[in-house]
């Protein structure tokens, strides 16, 4: 059996990519350079690492929507992101990008996430802004902490002991720019972007319905016309038309059709089930949670693990890498610990 090296797998990918996908072999190179593997290409090394990481096995316990959820089916962080991988993928393919590039982002898109989901990520921007006496509603300030810089930084900087994971730039770029106004400089990248946003619609009202928080009758009329009545519809609605459209603009876009009416189910979503609604309920207490792990460990510096003081880091920044690295029931079985007498717990 003949095996294939690094160098045939980089000239597979010349003859068979489009031009506007991103080269291994074109790689702009990784922060510290290091010797090429034979057999795989440097995105594919990227993946690898990523996969194999402790900030991505933690993703099987950090909440996507449902915190702390009753029963068997419903979306961890973890499976969001393989979620997201597999639309990517199915979205690059016919267009001819990258596709080992495209799941080394989508994997690592999501790290820098905090337990509890969004709620937590607030609950960091606003600790940071007490710690910084700032103003904690004043412009910048809800984004002292950002799930995709986060990201970028645990790659970075604090994998591996402080060492990182050394990444490709074009992963790093495609994790930092999969949300908020950056873009992404590969197409790939962007592919990951619009891939994160169909997902996450589709898979949200799916754990919605399961939850009996929504029906498929209580979505937007004009929406499901437009997208279909269904999960799977929704999603091939969607990977159809990006193809089709980024195929045509000579980028990655949805046609304004499709476009409108994946926000407007977003638009529903917020407004019925991110920011309201009973999935929501308990959010206030994960919040206060984690806000005072952040002071305790503030407070207490030297119990935080060695692996996130190994760089000289305002302590603030230290204790926002520890407490934003937890899962949602580490972090619960800390507040326990550090709060709750022992013979008061629950046994």
């Amino acid at each position: 059996m003949r095996v294939l090296t690094r160098a045939e797998l980089e000239r597979a990918e010349r003859e068979r990519l489009s031009p506007d996908a991103a080269f291994a072999d074109a790689s702009l190179g990784r922060l510290c350079p290091e010797p090429e593997d034979d057999l795989r290409t440097c995105f594919q090394c990227d993946r690898d690492r990523i996969l194999h990481s402790k900030s991505f096995r933690r993703l099987a316990h950090k909440t996507q929507v449902f915190l702390a959820p009753e029963g068997d089916h419903y979306r961890t962080r973890l499976i969001h992101t393989l979620e997201v991988a597999q639309v990517a993928r199915s979205i690059a393919r016919p267009l001819g990008l990258n596709e080992d590039l495209t799941e080394a982002i989508a994997l690592g898109h999501d790290l820098g996430h905090t337990p509890f989901g969004h709620v937590g990520e607030r609950a960091l921007s606003h600790a940071l802004a007490r710690c910084r006496h700032l103003d904690p509603k004043a412009p910048g300030s809800a984004r002292l902490f950002a799930h995709n810089e986060q990201g970028a930084r645990i790659v970075e900087l604090l994998e591996r002991d402080g060492r990182g994971l050394n990444l490709s730039r074009e992963v790093v770029d495609g994790i930092r720019s999969h949300n908020g106004g950056q873009r992404a400089a590969t197409l790939e990248g962007r592919v990951v972007a619009l891939s994160d946003r169909i997902a996450y619609v589709c898979h949200d009202i799916d754990d919605a319905e399961r939850a009996g928080l929504l029906a498929e009758r209580d979505l937007p009329v004009a929406a499901r016309e437009v997208l279909g009545a269904s999960s799977s519809e929704r999603i091939e609605t969607m990977v159809h038309d990006v193809v089709t459209r980024s195929a045509e603009a000579g980028d990655i876009e949805m046609s304004p059709g499709v476009w409108s009416a994946m926000m407007d189910t977003r638009r529903f979503l917020f407004e019925n089930l991110y920011s309201h609604g009973d999935a929501k309920w308990e959010e206030p207490k994960a919040y206060a949670m984690l806000e005072e792990l952040f002071d305790y460990f503030v407070a207490h510096l030297d119990e935080v693990p060695p692996e996130y003081r190994v760089h000289d880091d305002a302590p603030d920044v230290q204790v926002a890498d520890f407490v934003s690295g937890m899962t949602d029931r580490y972090a619960i079985g800390l507040y326990e610990d550090l709060k709750i007498p022992k013979s008061w717990r629950r046994r």
